[in-house]
């Protein structure tokens, strides 16, 4: 409750049963929701490609944004900067995909998945090398988003919307959606849909699995870059930031890890539950119940539905 009255500027105690307050509530899950399906939305990208849960999409996001602001302050302009960023992230997946994924085609998911682990913790020791271990602020003027906020007035009360809110709630809807429409339209994305299928399968038809796999790993990349700059604009860029990322996994649970709409509805559900649960009934349970609400949710819906809303149920013939 403390955290809201940060967030909320007006007298809280006074708002707690009105509609404006329900209304700045559910705009707060909203623009949280639309975050957490844009982590999401990351790791469902390399599951469909590979069949194994990329461990280091988090650390991704903070390398990327790290990228961003190391190359800004070396003295380069913002847009610069943030193309050399997405040229980083570039170069990332081509050397994962030649280094890494091209010697274990038709490996055991275990071993892909260990190999995601190994990577994650390359790029922390990498990462802190570079850029030190310091948390740093993102360049949210310089890429030119916006700042403050405008006040609604509602019934004869507030509500408050943060423009950075509405900003990283429209690129995140703007950039899932466009991947969502370009996997599920596009050759690519029917090349990828056969990949995740059965790599034997999809060779023998002809498609380059080492170049499905890179081209999933830079648009992994570009989600990891949009989704750090978005965070970090919230809060300070550092490596701690890798354990946001964790809340994508209740959001895959609940979509469904092979879905791209499952992780826009899965991160929404999270989102306004996260935030009704810890404003009505949090303060029986002490507060703080946005850290830990979602995998609760995520552990009972594994009891009804394991394959998720969206996700595809396994069906093996013995």
């Amino acid at each position: 409750m403390e955290l809201l009255k940060g967030i909320f500027q007006y007298p809280f105690e006074e708002m707690a049963n009105g509609p404006a307050f329900l209304l700045q509530v559910l705009w707060e899950g909203f623009v949280a929701g639309t975050l957490y399906s844009l982590l999401a939305l990351g790791f469902v990208l390399i599951f469909k490609a590979s069949g194994v849960f990329n461990f280091a999409q988090g650390i991704m996001v903070v390398f990327a944004a790290l990228s961003l602001v190391g190359f800004h302050a070396a003295g380069l302009p913002a847009y610069v900067s943030l193309f050399l960023a997405l040229a980083v992230m570039g170069a990332l997946a081509w050397t994962v995909e030649r280094v890494v994924l091209r010697k274990l085609v038709n490996q055991p998911d275990l071993i892909l998945f260990m190999a995601t682990i190994g990577l994650s913790y390359f790029l922390i020791g990498f990462g802190e090398f570079i850029f030190g271990g310091e948390p740093k602020s993102m360049i949210t003027e310089e890429l030119g988003l916006p700042t403050g906020s405008s006040v609604i007035d509602i019934f004869d009360d507030i509500v408050i919307l943060q423009h950075l809110d509405i900003a990283a709630a429209l690129i995140a809807a703007i950039l899932v959606i466009g991947l969502a429409l370009f996997f599920s339209k596009t050759r690519i994305g029917r090349a990828l849909r056969a990949v995740a299928d059965d790599h034997q399968a999809a060779l023998s038809v002809g498609i380059s699995l080492n170049q499905i796999w890179a081209i999933v790993w830079f648009a992994a990349g570009i989600v990891a870059l949009a989704t750090g700059i978005m965070w970090g604009a919230r809060s300070d860029v550092s490596f701690a930031l890798q354990i946001v990322a964790l809340k994508a996994l209740p959001v895959l649970i609940l979509g469904g890890f092979t879905s791209v709409p499952g992780a826009i509805i899965g991160g929404l559900i999270v989102g306004f539950s996260e935030k009704l649960f810890e404003v009505y009934w949090g303060g029986l349970l002490g507060g703080g119940v946005e850290g830990w609400f979602a995998y609760v949710v995520a552990l009972i819906f594994l009891l009804f539905r394991p394959q998720g809303l969206f996700g595809e149920k396994i069906i093996e013939r013995v």
